[in-house]
């Protein structure tokens, strides 16, 4: 039997007992509703349904266990973050609408909040908001623009401000702090505790959920699986990274891992010196993206991005460890807080992230087909899959609100160039964020041309 413990800290803080799957589909069998996918935007997206309509039976299929993939391996920011910006959703739609999606994804990370508490759901919910730290006069000019944008568009201290060097010192201890940006929208959360505490809610009020179940292919009116077939008027596909997997998606979205480490529990006297007593969720102004956060037990968690997009997009359980990568990503840590000194690292862990081709997520119902699909987060999932939930219930309920007008609503993103030219162009642009922040580090000065290349690739 696999053991799903070694998956991440998270999956090993609950314990053996908690997965232990549930039974697989043992032949065929029909519902309103089949939802593929048993991660968070699967479950959120069963969540709004049942609760807008109790009369719906709705059937969960999941290739593994609930939370085995991003869902509940991830690095535990509930954020209102977005892959995509202001200004491309203002390309295609109006401010207005690019400022309503904005402003809901800070209504999401309540959102989640008080389902978890009216739900009983004790995922370690604490929103402290991220501090962005500068840590180089260039960071320094790159995150006061940052604010001057948002509070461009028309957003106000309340939602993104700037922080001196005592103020955010004092948030986040790191060394080398000369300020930082702050946005208040952001939680901390313990992922698996979440997604499996969401599953038991469904449960209880009557939602089948069949585990070990792997679907090999998506119909209209039908799902097909090696244990049988579910036949269903609306079928939703909620399977972010693992969707080129399926026939007819191998191009729809890359599979690019993002690598994490945790401490052990560390001293009350480690926080006194470093601050993260709101359970602040942090990072740093260099291009590399990092991710931290302070867990509920003391620990520090702590992730980022540079190991490789691997050939065809392919996902195996071995891709989760890269001994370089998490050693560069533990001397960053070390980097970021000295008083670390030689404590241990517990886990080491790593899993798949989707990111589409033009760095949009979207939440799409095609009702000519009855299929339905949201994804595409680029690891900013754990709010966006809430907001998901609730925009595809109201597609598919027909609810006229204002949801469905939002500029992510039908997004089509371009296919994934083939291979090989897929794999060289992602595993370049892997390098490209390392190396800026190499020249920056070496020469004091902005680093434009990779800048340039990201920023046309993606959009933004």
């Amino acid at each position: 039997m696999t053991d799903f413990t070694s998956l991440s800290l998270w999956h090993d803080s609950l314990g053996a007992d908690e997965w232990a799957p549930r039974f697989p589909l043992a032949g065929d069998t029909s519902a309103d509703i089949a939802i593929v996918g048993g991660g968070l935007t699967g479950l959120w997206t069963a969540y709004y349904l049942q609760r807008s309509d109790p009369t719906l039976r709705i059937v969960v299929l999941e290739a593994q266990v609930v939370g085995f993939g991003a869902s509940g391996r991830n690095g535990g920011w509930c954020s209102a973050l977005l892959p995509m910006s202001i200004e491309a959703m203002t390309k295609t739609h109006s401010h207005e609408q690019a400022m309503a999606m904005q402003r809901e994804m800070f209504t999401t990370v309540d959102e989640v909040g008080a389902v978890a508490a009216a739900e009983g759901i004790d995922c370690d919910f604490q929103k402290g908001g991220t501090v962005g730290l500068a840590r180089t006069a260039l960071q320094v000019a790159r995150g006061r623009s940052q604010i001057a944008e948002m509070q461009h568009h028309g957003f106000s201290d309340d939602d993104y401000r700037w922080m001196d060097a005592d103020e955010a010192a004092g948030r986040v201890g790191a060394s080398n702090v000369l300020g930082a940006t702050f946005t208040p929208h952001c939680a901390a959360i313990h992922p698996s505790k979440l997604v499996r505490g969401l599953a038991r809610v469904l449960e209880l009020r009557g939602v089948r959920i069949y585990e070990q179940t792997p679907v090999t292919r998506i119909n209209p009116g039908s799902v097909e699986t090696a244990q049988g077939k579910v036949r269903a008027e609306v079928i939703v596909r909620a399977t972010e990274a693992f969707s080129p997997a399926l026939p007819g998606l191998r191009r729809s979205v890359a599979p690019v891992y993002s690598l994490m480490i945790a401490t052990e529990p560390l001293d009350d006297s480690f926080f006194d010196t470093v601050g993260l007593h709101h359970r602040e969720t942090f990072n740093d102004g260099r291009r590399m993206v990092i991710y931290g956060q302070r867990t509920a037990d003391n620990r520090l968690a702590f992730g980022g991005r540079g190991a490789p997009y691997h050939f065809a997009s392919k996902i195996k359980p071995e891709f989760d460890q890269h001994p370089r990568v998490h050693q560069l990503i533990h001397n960053t840590l070390k980097e970021l807080f000295p008083s670390l000194g030689d404590a241990a690292v517990t886990h080491r862990w790593g899993g798949a992230v989707a990111v589409p081709r033009d760095w949009w997520c979207s939440a799409r119902f095609d009702r000519a087909t009855g299929i339905a699909s949201a994804g595409g987060y680029v690891g900013d999932g754990v709010g966006t899959t809430n907001l998901a939930g609730r925009t595809l219930t109201d597609l598919i309920l027909r609810v006229d609100s204002d949801l469905v007008r939002l500029p992510w609503v039908d997004h089509r993103s371009r296919q994934w160039e083939p291979e090989p030219l897929r794999w060289l162009g992602i595993n370049g642009m892997v390098t490209l964020p390392s190396g800026a922040d190499r020249y920056e580090e070496k020469t004091g000065k902005p680093e434009r041309w990779r800048s340039a290349i990201l920023s046309k690739t993606i959009g933004h």
